[in-house]
């Protein structure tokens, strides 16, 4: 075989392009093929990511909306949670009403937890109560207690004089002051969530204790 050198020109340049070609095939299958099929994975990702940007970017307007909706339902289980609250002690509900005995003007005497009444979605927990004060501060508080956000129910009601005490069937009489005109015995109804267990309701409160002042 013939040297290099000893080629005639046209036949070196034609080595030489030959030579070049095969070198350039090689890089292609061996960098440049592989390089190109990265570069067209990469531009398939980052069409992709866009596409995806796009759907998620119509959604965009929307999203001050639904946040809306999210602080209003967070704000509406506020309000319930204070109309039917899910505490399982009912102390909170005896200084409630015995705060506003203070504020009307008479005197929350005694309460007694009865029997929890299980319904579905909620518990019922009664209580007998005896107050004693002026005709018209008893009716303000049953006023307040009717605007209260809790849910208080109100039955059972008896109203007797301070002189005949014994005809609003309250278990005691006590020394009344000269202002006060009217003895009532009634029975004041809260709600708690359906998770409320009767021990735990009774853990607040013991049947015939007088109320705290």
């Amino acid at each position: 075989m013939a040297n290099f050198s000893e080629l005639s020109g046209i036949k070196q340049w034609g080595a030489v392009i030959l030579g070049g070609a095969i070198v350039s095939a090689a890089l292609y299958f061996t960098v440049f093929k592989s390089q190109d099929e990265k570069n067209a994975a990469a531009q398939h990702s980052l069409e992709e990511k866009i596409r995806e940007n796009n759907e998620l970017e119509s959604y965009r307007p929307k999203l001050k909306q639904i946040e809306q909706q999210l602080a209003e339902l967070k704000q509406q289980l506020e309000i319930e949670q204070r109309i039917v609250p899910d505490e399982k002690k009912v102390d909170g509900f005896i200084q409630m009403l015995d705060g506003e005995a203070t504020k009307a003007g008479v005197e929350l005497r005694r309460y007694a937890a009865k029997d929890l009444k299980q319904q579905q979605y909620y518990t019922e927990v009664p209580f007998d109560m005896e107050l004693d004060g002026p005709y018209y501060s008893m009716l303000g508080f049953f006023d307040r207690v009717s605007k209260l956000e809790r849910i208080v129910n109100i039955g059972g009601l008896t109203v007797s004089t301070t002189k005949t005490p014994s005809g609003a069937k309250v278990k005691h009489t006590y020394q009344y002051a000269p202002n006060e005109s009217v003895v009532a015995s009634f029975t004041a109804t809260t709600y708690f969530s359906h998770d409320l267990t009767p021990s735990a309701a009774g853990a607040g409160v013991k049947p015939g204790t007088p109320a705290a002042k």
